[in-house]
């Protein structure tokens, strides 16, 4: 049986439709994605801790729900899922099971019937909103009224909450055999033994299987975890990741960031909510977007190559341009759709880091040589930089 279902926007302006997952209320940021595929990889990337996401697709779940290979996480992280029309049928050979029924198994509530045209347009125009899902029976006026009381984004460190309890090891590539993806061609090799320390802010699971396709020894660490800590494992370089929240709120990992990159020598890089850290750390500026970034098909201009990369986005927070002022950090990138500035160098130390998603996961692969440029600077050891220096 059908059962009926709302999403209530704090502004007022509520959407009816049919529950579609977990028959379940829950309150979050309302934000929408553009994607036309990868709503497994959507729905399991950390980055979308505490939103609901709408989904621009007609038609959702057409090739249903394929195995671990495509997961970002251990889990759905996303707090629920919008959509015009979900499919109940999986026409693909790699399906494991249907999108209603992936989204049940895991207690993620889910709404279809909405207008999403109407509502994305509604967003654009208002900007990212808080909203309350609801299969129950209170007035609508009721419903508003908890959006309005849900805990904003703005000053929360959701990446506490994703971050891993325990350290790890990964060793896991692209199984080619069963993803019919993964690298675009030919990849820069880790020399052996070059140990890549990442600092898990809410990682994505192809973030790491791009590192091991290269070759490098993958530790994976908890936010909070002690910069002694990390250099006691030697590595050739750190990477912190992509994650959920306001980086301004995640002040581990602003310390963190800021001990790391005094280590001179040491390659630093950082992907989305790491290379907002690593810019906090530096002395610039976060700010709030109206409605982010949260798609696979962002042109992003890259201004040291001189090329446009077609690239994957999930975010809602970014680098103020004019806060790089007055810091050892370059523009490396800026996105074509609004100026928004998509990366940073350091002008003296191996430090990189883009607000795009270079793993994909889903979406193009143009963007992968980021991992290719990280790769080359791990081909020289913190102990041989402190030699030539």
């Amino acid at each position: 049986m059908t059962r009926a279902a709302r999403l209530a926007l704090a502004d007022g302006r509520v959407f009816h439709g049919r529950s579609c997952g977990a028959p379940l209320d829950v309150a979050a940021e309302v934000v929408f994605n553009t994607s036309h595929t990868g709503y497994q990889e959507v729905l399991t990337d950390p980055s979308y801790r505490g939103q609901a996401v709408v989904f621009t697709v007609p038609i959702l779940g057409i090739y249903g729900v394929a195995g671990a290979g495509d997961d970002q996480a251990e889990a759905p992280q996303a707090a629920a899922l919008v959509c015009r029309e979900m499919s109940r049928r999986a026409s693909s050979w790699r399906a494991q099971e249907p999108l209603p029924a992936f989204l049940a198994r895991h207690g993620v509530p889910a709404i279809e019937g909405v207008d999403t045209r109407s509502l994305v347009r509604h967003l654009r125009e208002r900007g990212a909103v808080l909203g309350v899902l609801s299969v129950g029976e209170e007035p609508d006026a009721e419903l508003v009224e908890r959006a309005r009381h849900a805990p904003p984004m703005r000053g929360r460190d959701l990446a506490s909450e994703v971050s891993c309890a325990t350290p790890y090891e990964w060793t896991e590539g692209f199984d080619t055999a069963t993803t019919p993806w993964g690298t675009a061609g030919p990849v820069e090799r880790c020399a052996a033994g070059r140990r890549v320390v990442v600092v898990d802010l809410g990682v994505k699971r192809d973030i790491l299987r791009h590192l091991a396709a290269r070759g490098c020894e993958v530790s994976v660490v908890p936010l909070g975890t002690p910069l002694e800590a990390i250099l006691e494992r030697d590595p050739a370089g750190v990477l912190l990741s992509n994650g959920p929240g306001d980086p301004a709120a995640v002040g581990r990992g602003i310390e963190l960031a800021r001990g790391l990159l005094a280590c001179e020598g040491l390659p630093v890089y950082g992907v989305c909510l790491g290379y907002q850290l690593i810019s906090l750390a530096i002395g610039a500026k976060t700010i709030k977007m109206k409605f982010g970034h949260r798609g696979g098909n962002h042109p992003v201009r890259d201004l040291e190559r001189g090329k446009v990369l077609i690239s994957a986005h999930n975010h809602g927070f970014a680098v103020d341009p004019s806060s790089l002022a007055g810091t050892p950090l370059l523009a490396t990138h800026e996105s074509l759709f609004d100026g928004t500035l998509e990366g940073v160098r350091h002008r003296e130390l191996p430090v990189r880091a883009v607000q795009f998603h270079p793993e994909a996961g889903p979406g193009p692969h143009e963007a992968e040589t980021f991992f290719d440029d990280f790769v080359r600077d791990l081909a020289v050891a913190p102990a041989e930089r402190a030699r030539e220096g």
